[in-house]
């Protein structure tokens, strides 16, 4: 029986939730700390937070926020934004998060992932890797919110980050954030194949079928959503939920 990791990712912006459509047009939630208390009550896996506008500011996730996480989250969760050193490193693991997610710095230093991944272990270091399609078929790794079109390949990315030390790779397709049209298979696929070390799918999911995709036909060691678990019905009412265990078991044991 074999049961992957199904894992909320939270957007935040001034300090409240969102959720983005291809990374654009914010729409508020709610409050952060409410939706810990929900997600308890639902014994999810495990939560991500991800601040979307700290790395344009040039600021990193705000630490007060992670600690009142940090003294709600009865679940591990993994937390980024902005982060650019080893003392923010530091910092936030202190305020109680089990994770951080690395992101841009990660293009304009990947030195520090091996030297966080020393210091504070590799399972404490997670690479987001931000992809867009830009043709039928090739991808690029895009860094401040998406906004910059690195012009590496994810796969030569992740096969880099793996080499210096990332415990896991969220992989997160652009062009399917938002969208309710499933993840994006080819490209959790190719990234899968290049590493050995966990793969997080991310942007798309729709239903827990698509869930089974990512892990059966995508190769992905996890995968994570936001819309899914924030909105319900076709008008997208904001509604925080997560599935029933006993569905998840059986999406991944056919």
């Amino acid at each position: 029986m074999f049961r992957p990791r199904v894992i909320p990712c939270l957007l935040l912006k001034d300090g409240g939730l969102v959720k983005t459509i291809n990374f654009d047009t914010p729409t508020y939630i709610g409050d952060p700390i409410n939706a810990v208390k929900i997600f308890n009550d639902y014994e999810v896996d495990e939560l991500v937070f991800l601040d979307i506008e700290a790395t344009n500011e040039h600021r990193t996730i705000d630490l007060d926020l992670v600690e009142k996480i940090g003294d709600e989250a009865f679940m591990p969760f993994a937390v980024g934004g902005g982060i650019k050193d080893i003392n923010a490193i530091k910092n936030i693991l202190k305020r109680g998060a089990e994770k951080v997610v690395l992101n841009s710095i990660t293009i304009e230093n990947p030195s520090l992932v091996k030297t966080a991944a020393n210091l504070f272990g590799n399972q404490s270091i997670i690479v987001s890797i931000d992809v867009k399609r830009i043709s039928s078929s090739e991808y690029k790794v895009f860094m401040c919110s998406g906004k910059q079109n690195t012009g590496l390949s994810p796969v030569e990315h992740a096969k880099r980050m793996e080499k210096y030390g990332a415990g896991e790779i969220l992989i997160n397709s652009i062009d399917k954030d938002g969208a309710l049209s499933g993840y994006d298979i080819e490209l959790i696929k190719q990234v899968t194949e290049a590493v050995n070390i966990p793969v997080v799918a991310l942007g798309g999911a729709k239903d827990l079928q698509d869930f089974g995709n990512a892990v059966y036909t995508g190769g992905a060691s996890a995968v994570a959503a936001g819309s899914i678990f924030v909105f319900i019905g076709k008008n997208r009412a904001v509604l925080i939920n997560y599935p029933d265990n006993e569905d998840l078991w059986e999406i991944f044991n056919k």
